[in-house]
């Protein structure tokens, strides 16, 4: 039951033409495997899976232009580091989450109250279950510093390390 409430709705009524949809009773990993039986390009069906909301879903609370681009940018620091450590095919997923809370922390001489940044990191075969990835520290850190610098607005860093279940993978 649980898979059944995914990609559902968002085609009109009255449809022209039959819609034929042999794979849809199949899970991520069982598509992955079918991808490759017929020579689909190995780093394309490799890549983590994207929410069908798009990111909507990593920001926890009101969702507008501002939100979006601190979990953009965010999200492009943790897959660069990822990937530049040979980590991405490691794990079955990696994104940040931007909480709807602002954090104290000192940067330069000054006190700031800003945005709080969650990163994911899990390990899964079919996305029904999944375990927290233990991340190196030396790369959680040095992403943490990354997005702590780079990213406008952020100045605290956390590491979730909730399996499925009884979390999910995706925050929203």
């Amino acid at each position: 039951m649980i898979k059944s409430h995914h990609n559902v709705g968002g085609l009109p009524k009255g449809l022209k033409f039959k819609l034929v949809e042999p794979l849809r009773e199949l899970f991520k990993d069982e598509v992955r495997i079918l991808a490759r039986e017929i020579g689909v390009d190995k780093d394309f069906v490799d890549q983590h899976p994207f929410p069908g909301p798009g990111l909507a879903v990593r920001i926890v609370g009101e969702v507008d232009r501002e939100r979006l681009d601190i979990v953009r940018e965010a999200d492009e620091i943790l897959l660069s580091e990822v990937r530049r450590a040979g980590v991405y095919k490691k794990v079955w997923q990696a994104f940040a989450v931007l909480l709807p809370v602002r954090s104290v922390g000192v940067m330069g001489d000054r006190r700031t109250y800003q945005r709080v940044v969650v990163l994911r990191l899990v390990q899964s075969t079919d996305g029904m279950t999944a375990n927290w990835y233990p991340i190196p520290h030396e790369l959680l850190a040095r992403i943490s510093t990354r997005i702590v610098n780079e990213v406008r607005g952020v100045n605290r860093v956390v590491y979730d390390v909730t399996t499925k279940p009884p979390g999910t993978i995706e925050w929203e």
